[in-house]
């Protein structure tokens, strides 16, 4: 009976909307009986075990527990008929490793976390706070961290609260590196050219957030605005640094940024079953953009002197 059972599932939930995995019946019977045997009503407390403390502490309930034991059930079937591993609820299945869901991708937030704190303690070193644009890039990698934190708490356990602040920020840090390129390129713009253009950037975040945050999660469109923005931002990015290539050499610093950014970013568009059921493309990118994040940053201290030594010698002239 379960045999023809997956065999229905596997050749007509293509076309169903939903993972194959968690829409299969072999799944479904398998959580049904797992929440009869084993949890109370609400499907929160364990009738008869007594859960390990650090998968308490990460909220892991009787429910949640069911679908991981059946997950890796289902995952087996499959493999025994030599189907394709399954998605549920829209991933991969993942190996936990104390109670984290996704334990490459948590490490490699906080390679990227990392980062950004040891480049931007490099930068208050190597750059004078008098310096044009000193704290627009503190504010750069502000949001940066921001971001990277509920990365990793996303990653650890998968809520839609955290779901929702994870793709908030990371659209934070796509907005706000487009500001910063803005910000640079038109650095000489009268003043309320400049407030403007803050004031529409905060302003669409904030439009862009609560839109996020109201009813069903448009995925769709939040990842047509990040790819058009970052794409925007990339190109205005290197435009600027091949124009600019000979009164700044140092520019190719952020011309091999924008170009390796943009190769790494392929990662998210492979789609396949995690590496000994750890590493999955979207955690190999993480791991990519934090080598990359020196890199931007060392072009930033190189931009940042820059720019103060020609105001040194504008003011000279000028005095």
């Amino acid at each position: 009976m379960s045999v023809s059972i997956l065999v229905i599932t596997y050749t007509f939930l293509h076309i169903a909307e939903g993972s194959l995995g968690d829409h299969s019946p072999y799944y479904q019977r398998c959580l049904e009986k797992c929440g009869l045997l084993n949890c109370t009503d609400d499907g929160l407390h364990f009738r008869n075990y007594q859960q390990p403390i650090y998968l308490n502490l990460l909220q892991w309930s009787c429910e949640d527990e069911c679908r991981y034991e059946c997950m890796w059930k289902t995952v087996e079937a499959f493999h025994e008929r030599n189907w394709r591993t399954p998605q549920f609820y829209g991933k991969w299945p993942f190996i936990r490793l104390f109670g984290i869901q996704e334990p490459a991708s948590v490490f490699f937030s906080l390679l990227n976390f990392y980062a950004h704190s040891k480049m931007i303690k490099k930068f208050r070193k190597e750059v004078p706070d008098d310096s044009p644009l000193y704290w627009l890039w503190h504010a750069f990698c502000l949001v940066s961290l921001n971001a990277w934190l509920w990365s990793t708490i996303f990653h650890t356990r998968d809520f839609p609260i955290t779901e929702l602040m994870d793709y908030a920020c990371a659209f934070s840090v796509v907005l706000m590196s487009c500001y910063c390129m803005i910000m640079r390129i038109f650095r000489q713009a009268p003043r309320f050219v400049l407030v403007t253009i803050t004031t529409f950037f905060v302003a669409f975040l904030a439009n862009h957030v609560a839109y996020l945050g109201m009813g069903r999660f448009d995925y769709g469109y939040n990842m047509q605005l990040n790819i058009f923005i970052g794409t925007f931002t990339a190109i205005c990015w290197f435009g600027w640094s091949t124009y600019n290539r000979v009164r700044q050499p140092y520019v190719w610093k952020c011309a091999i940024f924008v170009a390796l950014g943009g190769l790494v970013m392929l990662l998210e568009i492979m789609d396949r079953p995690p590496i000994f059921w750890v590493f999955d493309c979207h955690s190999l990118w993480h791991f990519a953009t934090a080598p990359l994040t020196c890199l931007f940053y060392s072009f930033v201290i190189d931009d940042c002197k820059f720019l103060r030594k020609e105001q040194q010698t504008r003011e000279k002239k000028i005095d």
